[in-house]
This record gives C-alpha cells, sequence and structure tokens, in this order.
C-alpha cells in the first residue's frame, strides 16, 4: 500500500471515529444549551488539550488520548477525574432540577441513535453487502483433530440445531448463528442436530478453548469447524507446483484425490498432513469456466520462509463469491444491530458462559475495524453499517445507569426527584471520581488487549513471501 493511500485511509478513519463522538456529545451541548445550564467546556478526547479555543464563554477543546469525548457542565455531577477542573469548579452556580439533568444526560445517547438511524437511511439508499453464504449452516471444513470431527461431522453436513436451538446462519453474532450458540454454550457437551443426505442425525461435541498467555484474550469455545465456502484460486506463487500445472487466479478446486471439498482448507489440510509424512502426489479437480480438468500436483518445500512445510504453491483464496447488494430498511437495521449488541450485552452480564468484559472492543477495536473495512473492495459501504452498529453500542452502554456514564446521571437524577433534594455533593464527588477511575481503568484493560490483538495480527500478515526454487 503506498504511503499515500495508507495516510488517506487513517484520515478516513479519523474523521468518521471522530464524527461518532462529536454528535454524541453536540447532544448533550445542545440540550445544556436548551435548558440553560453553564458550560465549562465542549472536549473532543481526553486528556490534555493539543488545541484549545474559548469562544463565548465555552473553551473547545481537542484532548491527547483518542478515547471519547465530554461536555463539562458543572451544575450536572461532576467528573473532575476525566475532565478535569473547570473554571466554574469552585464558583457557586444555581441549582437545576432533577428534569433538566435528565434531558441532559438523554440528549448524548438520542443523538447516537438519530445518527445511527441517519446511516440507515444512507445504507438503505446506496446497499450493503450482503454475503449469502452467511444464510447458510452447511460446514465446509472440520479438524481431524478436534471435537466436531470426534462427534461424527463432516464436511458438507448441514447444522440445524444447537442445543436444541434452532440456526440459520453461521458466523453473525445473532441467537441464530452457529458460532453465537457455540461460544455462549454452558454445558460440558454441546448437543447438536445435523442434515446429511436428507437425514437428520443427533451427536454431542466437548467444546475446546486454545490456552492463551497472560496477555491475550481469553480464548472463547471452539469445536473447529469452518463455513462451506468455494475453493477459487487468487494468486499462485512463481515457480510452484500450482503455476507448473497451469493453475490460474480464477480457478475453482472442486475435488481433492477424487473427494468433493466444500472449502480452501481441506487443501491447506492436505498441505499440513505432509509436513511430518511422504509428499505424494495429488490429484485435484480444476473448474475454469464451463470446463473441467484434471490435475496432478508434487507438493514441494519452498526455498522461503525456511520453515515451510511442502506446499502447493496457492498464496491465497479469493474469498465468498456469493454477493449481493441489500437494500435493508432502516428499521431492519436497527433491529439488527440493536439484537446484535443485546445478545453481546446479555452474554457478558449473564456470569454463566465466557464471554466476559475482555471480549468487548474499545476505540482502538473500532478504529481497526474501519481501516480494514476503508482497505477492502467496496469497503465503505460495510463503513456505513457498521457505523449503524456502533451509534446504537454508543447510545445503548451510555444508558447503562453507571456513575460517569449519561445512565449513570438519569439515575442520580431520579433519586434526587425522589427524595427531593440533590445527592450530597461530598458523597457525589467521591462517587464519581471512584466511578471515573474505574471506568478510565476498564477502557485501558480493553485498549491493551485491543492494542495486542492488533499487533499480532499485523506480524502474521507481514510473514515472509514464499519463494520457489526457479524451474529450468
Amino acid at each position: 500500500m503506498s504511503i499515500l493511500k495508507f495516510v488517506f485511509i487513517i484520515l478516513e478513519v479519523l474523521l468518521l471515529f471522530n464524527l461518532l463522538i462529536f454528535v454524541h456529545e453536540l447532544g448533550h451541548f445542545l440540550a445544556a444549551k436548551w435548558r440553560g445550564l453553564k458550560i465549562d467546556r465542549f472536549a473532543i478526547w481526553f486528556g490534555k488539550p493539543i488545541w484549545k479555543k474559548k469562544i463565548n464563554g465555552v473553551e473547545y477543546a481537542l484532548g491527547t488520548i483518542p478515547a471519547g469525548g465530554y461536555v463539562a457542565l458543572p451544575q450536572m455531577a461532576t467528573m473532575e477525574a476525566i475532565e478535569g477542573k473547570g473554571e466554574s469548579s469552585s464558583q457557586p452556580l444555581p441549582p437545576i432540577s432533577a428534569l433538566d439533568k435528565i434531558i441532559v444526560a438523554v440528549a448524548g445517547p438520542l443523538f447516537s441513535f438519530l445518527l445511527a438511524v441517519a446511516f440507515a437511511v444512507v445504507v438503505y439508499a446506496v446497499g450493503r453487502p450482503v454475503n449469502g453464504d452467511d444464510n447458510s449452516t452447511k460446514i465446509g471444513w472440520v479438524d481431524p483433530t478436534g471435537p466436531a470431527w470426534k462427534a461424527g461431522l463432516r464436511p458438507g453436513d448441514e447444522i440445524v440445531e444447537i442445543d436444541d436451538h434452532p440456526v440459520s446462519h453461521f458466523a453473525p453474532t445473532t441467537p441464530d448463528s452457529i458460532t453465537w450458540r457455540i461460544v455462549t454454550s454452558q454445558g460440558t457437551n454441546i448437543t447438536i442436530k445435523y442434515r446429511r443426505d436428507g437425514e437428520e442425525h443427533l451427536t454431542q461435541a466437548v467444546p475446546k478453548k486454545r490456552p492463551t498467555q497472560w496477555y491475550e484474550r481469553k480464548d472463547l469455545r471452539h469445536i473447529l469447524i469452518m463455513p462451506a465456502q468455494k475453493s477459487i484460486i487468487d494468486e499462485v506463487a512463481t515457480n510452484s507446483p500450482a503455476a507448473l500445472a497451469d493453475l490460474r487466479r480464477g480457478d475453482e478446486i472442486i475435488a481433492l484425490n477424487d473427494q468433493k471439498i466444500y472449502s480452501p482448507m481441506a487443501v491447506v489440510q492436505e498441505e499440513e498432513a505432509m509436513t511430518n509424512g511422504p509428499c505424494a502426489p495429488v490429484k485435484l479437480m480444476v473448474r475454469r469456466g464451463a470446463e473441467q480438468f484434471e490435475k496432478t500436483l508434487q507438493p514441494e518445500k519452498p526455498l522461503k520462509p525456511a520453515k515451510s512445510g511442502p506446499s502447493f504453491g496457492i498464496l491465497a483464496w479469493q474469498g465468498s463469491t456469493n454477493m449481493t447488494l441489500g437494500h435493508p430498511s432502516p428499521l431492519a437495521q436497527i433491529r439488527e444491530g440493536t439484537g446484535q449488541i443485546l445478545a453481546t450485552l446479555g452474554a457478558v452480564f449473564s456470569h454463566k458462559g465466557d464471554v466476559g468484559l475482555q471480549q468487548l472492543g474499545g476505540p482502538v477495536m473500532i478504529i481497526r475495524l474501519y481501516k480494514g473495512l476503508f482497505e477492502s473492495e467496496d469497503g465503505w459501504r460495510q463503513v456505513l453499517w457498521w457505523s449503524v452498529v456502533i451509534n446504537i453500542n454508543l447510545a445503548l452502554l451510555n444508558i447503562l445507569p453507571f456513575p460517569v456514564l449519561d445512565g449513570g446521571h438519569i439515575a442520580l437524577a431520579l433519586i434526587e426527584a425522589v427524595r427531593r433534594r440533590p445527592v450530597s455533593a461530598k458523597v457525589l464527588q467521591y462517587l464519581q471520581s471512584a466511578c471515573a477511575i474505574l471506568l478510565i481503568g476498564f477502557m485501558l484493560f480493553i485498549a491493551f488487549f485491543d492494542t495486542g490483538d492488533w499487533v499480532r495480527s499485523a506480524r502474521r500478515n507481514h510473514e515472509e513471501p514464499v519463494v520457489f526454487a526457479p524451474k529450468h
């Protein structure tokens, strides 16, 4: 990727990320203006300002820590641990009603939700790439050493139910997806109903989790299966067995040694099986357009990387070719986005499964997501869709009744309305400071794992190129 393109993508990511923050805080700002509250500062990002300017008594600032923003309102419950002391911190100010506090607190999540609706309308107009394979529950690959294989599952099987819950998708974070049902399962065994050759069968798999280091997120349950996907070649290494057999970009491998395959992983697995064994020739059935033909390849060990095992020289596979442009209604998008977030929060706060706070993502993950989408073909449409989800996420998380969050302000205002007097300023200061420290600590905790995931992924993607010996 050229430096100019990389810089352009980073600018796009920062612009969009800060738009989400700005609109949320703008809601608080406009509501505070409407209700006549004193406003000390409107800040995007936290920390010491790298830029600030005072206009009509309000300081506008850009902080150094890209993890959110705030509007400093001294008549609300102050958050000096995050916002710092404002010019009005020590000045007596007229009290405001509980209703004013609720209106100002609600305005932020409301504006985030309205921005989600605006993005949803745009997605409805321009379309959203939809992977038709997501609506399939057919298994494409099963690890021969994994739980699913031991339970009798094989490539080509279609999963019907998991733990008595019908499934209709493979991967999305929804209650009817295979992956979600597996990671949120709680029993020692997972009961799986599957269909093979028109007949339904029942089996049980014992899920496993990969051991992780202290600096890695804890692994979630899995049974080592992957969805069905066409095995279409994207890139072939020069001088490799695949190149010598005249395999090209766009060729689809449909069978291996006369066995139909349902995923490129079948070819990868065949290569890996020869690492510690004999390198036997492999017969591939190839489809090129309307033509079908056989090719026999003899795996070969590349010159580089030095530790490489036998390989056919197929460097990359094409992604799903079953992509269409969908135009879901704004209401359907809001429902889907809300469903994903509520499912995640339900799993996190249920305290019964393996999904916990560690699995949540923060600003670093959002920036990484946007960067990856902007780099992909037609990614801007996916960016618009994920902006719907993230804004709903921002609205729902902020409405949680935790001090420092908007929901905390609402809860305190409701207590004030019931008691007919505000919570003690001293108690409030201790409560807000303690919760602010907890929130900052949690954000750093999530950022640590998000950053580690990004760094490790970048290292894997910059592996030494595969080089085969020249052929004469």
